[in-house]
């Protein structure tokens, strides 16, 4: 669709199901509209759901997949016989090969089919994860390489598909589905721990907790296929797909560097994602090494050690996850009809409230275990409550590109919205139940 060819009113620019309008909108829709038309996106408000359901369960898999060594470092520590700078360097690699590598999927999902990139990124994830459950004992080398090989098939996915829910939703519905997809983060970690904690206990062998998640993986992979359906980029933002421009990668780190309010949200979200991922890798080891001092446990010397204390932290992590993301949300949503500026307060608060708290469950761990998980409770829950807000803010200054994504000219847009000229192409949208034409610019973010 060309600004040169606009759309008659019989198909508005908005229909009832482009989730474009906010609450107040919706409720003048007319009657005779059809429940599960399709939106701007060219996906119908049912099938649009399914697939933020069908994404949940993908991102639940990937942080499940991305634990699962967690809950079972001391005896991965036990069977190599390696010291813990040696076993740390497990999450390092993965780190690593998942941040160099995330740009490039960013880049590559803003420019080809996302599903496709997805499947691709998950199969070969499922197929080294397998792999890395048959290394022998004298090749800690081998599980190292396939820790790092694992955050390429990650970074295929949890840097594009947040922008698929970007192109089904606006508003507040955005953000009720981005919370649902990261609700799968924590839900997903805690997972983790229990299933690769568990499973290792049954088995007595700490290799079958990496066998678990392929075979979710190739579910996953059949669910990308035949239910999840490409979205067109930018439709429900009056962005079409085909006003979009491709510009090189230099083009968009440069635009990318010059906004000032991406830039100091992704600074900030890596500061959160440190505390995570330390707290993630160290945390069940730690409170099992606290427990040994207390004389509560007995010191890990055979091939299988003792698996509550990854049990119990993968359950709170679940539980926390949901409060804190669920909380995040609803204060921002409360605290926006005061000021503009929630979101980022919201998440400023929950990062000075958690710091406390875990600081007192390190200082806690040798004199009490029970004090210890409560303070690990308070700090993973204000802590879990950047997810959801993070992502909307980053979404929302880059127009749906998350990451290192094609950047969206947002100042040019608001300088054009202030400076508008009669002269800009009228668009169709629905205005108390019926269309009406007004500018582009008008509808610019």
């Amino acid at each position: 669709m060309s600004r040169g060819d606009p759309m008659s009113d019989s198909a508005p620019f908005f229909s009832s199901d482009s989730e474009a309008e906010g609450p107040e909108d919706q409720g003048t829709a007319t009657a005779n509209q059809q429940p599960d038309e399709e939106s701007p996106s060219g996906v119908s408000r049912g099938r649009a759901l399914v697939i933020v359901f069908v994404l949940c369960y993908i991102n639940l898999l990937n942080y499940m997949d991305r634990f699962t060594v967690a809950g079972v470092l001391p005896d991965i520590e036990h069977y190599f016989g390696i010291s813990d700078t040696e076993s740390g360097l497990l999450q390092t690699v993965f780190i690593c090969s998942y941040m160099f590598l995330a740009p490039v999927f960013g880049y590559l999902g803003d420019r080809y089919n996302r599903k496709y990139i997805m499947s691709g990124g998950i199969t070969f994830w499922s197929l080294v994860t397998l792999a890395s459950s048959y290394t022998p004992e004298e090749h800690f080398w081998a599980l190292l390489l396939t820790r790092g090989l694992v955050g390429v098939g990650e970074a295929s996915y949890s840097t594009i598909a947040p922008t698929i829910i970007a192109d089904l939703y606006v508003k507040g519905k955005r953000t009720n589905m981005l919370s649902i997809f990261y609700f799968a983060i924590p839900v997903g970690s805690g997972l983790g721990y229990i299933v690769g904690s568990q499973v290792s206990s049954r088995a007595k062998d700490w290799h079958w907790a990496l066998r678990v998640t392929p075979g979710l993986g190739l579910i996953a992979v059949l669910l990308l296929l035949f239910v999840v359906k490409e979205p067109k980029r930018g439709a429900v933002e009056a962005r079409p797909e085909n006003h979009l421009h491709q510009t090189s990668w230099l083009a968009d780190l440069r635009d990318l560097s010059k906004n000032y309010s991406f830039m100091l949200s992704t600074f900030g979200f890596t500061a959160v994602a440190f505390v995570t991922g330390s707290l993630a890798l160290w945390a069940p080891t730690f409170l099992f090494r606290a427990a040994v001092f207390n004389g509560e446990r007995a010191p890990c010397m055979e091939a299988h050690c003792e698996s509550s204390d990854s049990l119990i932290f993968g359950a709170i992590t679940c539980v926390t996850g949901v409060l804190g993301v669920a909380s995040g949300v609803q204060v921002s949503r409360q605290l926006r009809k005061k000021t503009a500026r929630a979101d980022p307060l919201v998440c400023a608060a929950g990062l000075l409230l958690c710091a406390p708290f875990l600081y007192l469950a390190i200082m806690f761990a040798q004199a009490s275990t029970v004090a210890t998980y409560v303070f690990i409770f308070f700090g993973e829950t204000f802590l879990s409550m950047n997810w959801a807000i993070v992502a909307d803010i980053l979404l929302a200054v880059v127009g749906g590109a998350f990451f290192l994504g094609t950047a969206v000219y947002i100042e040019r847009d608001r300088e054009r919205a202030e400076n508008y000229a009669p002269t800009d192409e009228p668009i169709v949208v629905p205005k108390s139940g019926r269309s009406t034409r007004v500018p582009v610019s008008s509808v610019l973010i």
